[in-house]
């Protein structure tokens, strides 16, 4: 017959076990909580990104929009109302007969104002990658990228026209920035 000192020595041996177990599970399961927390970040991170670029763009802000958190899920933003007079320089008007260019934000008019002089000198079009470096600006995917928003944020409002995926020429009838076409 066991003694009872060695039973009490079994159960707590089992329960020194089971405690191990108990602690290496828990590891396991702290490690997986903070991979699934760093992709869960990476996830936020990303869908911001892709709001700022498919946002609208107010030129003054554009470093502090790197800041800004998005809305939650579901969350729809509320569409600005169509109008035909736009703020000038705030945002990209729709192109119309008699609109200048000084509407835009400079960054606008120094795209436009390429485009016009590949136009003037019977040039193709560019693309994003060409620009940046005619503006000298790095070839890095993050500037080549803003570009290309930019640029497709011009087509989307008739100031541009893309007949190549990709490659940007000014839209028939729009002059470049001082009116040249």
């Amino acid at each position: 017959m066991p003694s009872v000192v060695g039973l009490l020595e079994q159960r707590e041996l089992g329960a020194r076990r089971r405690v191990d177990e108990l602690r290496e599970e828990a590891d396991r399961v702290q490690a997986e909580l903070a991979a699934a927390e760093r992709e869960w970040r990476e996830w936020v991170i990303a869908r911001s990104r892709v709001g700022e670029v498919l946002g609208p763009v107010d030129e003054t802000e554009d470093h502090a929009r790197t800041e800004r958190v998005m809305p939650a899920q579901g969350q729809a933003e509320e569409a600005a109302p169509a109008s035909t007079a736009a703020k000038p320089k705030s945002q990209v008007p729709v192109w119309r007969e008699g609109l200048d260019a000084s509407v835009l934000s400079m960054d606008y008019q120094r795209i436009l104002q390429a485009l016009a002089d590949r136009h003037r000198l019977h040039q193709g079009p560019l693309t994003c990658q060409e620009m940046a470096v005619l503006f000298g600006l790095d070839t890095v995917p993050s500037k080549v990228e803003a570009l290309r928003s930019k640029a497709k944020r011009l087509v989307a409002r008739g100031w541009l026209a893309e007949r190549q995926p990709g490659r940007f020429t000014l839209a028939p009838n729009v002059s470049g920035p001082g009116g040249r076409s």
